[in-house]
């Protein structure tokens, strides 16, 4: 299946195929490489094997948007495949501001909270910092917006998936 991967805060996307094999194994191809890759469940995790490395890979996100944290490197992406990502295209369209939820990526504590309620915020501006396995996870908007609402104050110990903070539509 080819899935269509944009890193937050880039223009560049990658289109990547994931095969299964007859004997099962998966493969990625990606920019003409190919690559085998295996992947198991361990802990919460995602342990993988890509070629002869391997790493640990936290995901959460909702729909097509995910968040990731391995290697101590934190980040998010678009992901979609054709039929999202038609969904995506039409939906789009018809919003002028995005708006939606800012969530834990995973269990922590919020060390700041960088915005204000009622305040504009563009694609990728920082909105709260949660420090998570000793490292601090700047999570940034992934659509423009308003700051509806903050749901979390400096100190405060979240769940994995704890609302944060809510973005509103930009006014037209």
């Amino acid at each position: 299946m080819r899935y269509y991967v944009t890193l937050a805060n880039s223009d560049r996307e990658h289109a990547i195929d994931i095969v299964t094999r007859a004997n099962g194994a998966l493969e990625v191809q990606l920019e003409g490489t190919t690559i085998p890759v295996d992947a198991a469940e361990v802990g919460g995790a995602l342990s993988v094997r890509v070629g002869e490395r391997m790493f640990d890979l936290w995901l959460d996100g909702e729909g097509e948007h995910v968040r990731f944290v391995s290697g101590g490197f934190r980040g998010s992406a678009l992901v979609e495949n054709e039929r999202s990502r038609i969904g995506a295209r039409a939906s789009r369209a018809g919003v002028a501001g995005g708006g939606g939820q800012v969530c834990a990526p995973m269990p922590g504590r919020v060390v700041k909270v960088l915005v204000l309620e009622g305040e504009a915020v563009e694609l990728g501006r920082p909105l709260v910092v949660v420090e998570a396995m000793k490292m601090e996870n700047e999570l940034t908007a992934e659509t423009p917006g308003i700051v509806l609402a903050i749901r979390v104050a400096a100190g405060q110990t979240v769940e994995s998936g704890a609302l944060l903070i809510e973005l509103g539509p930009l006014p037209t």
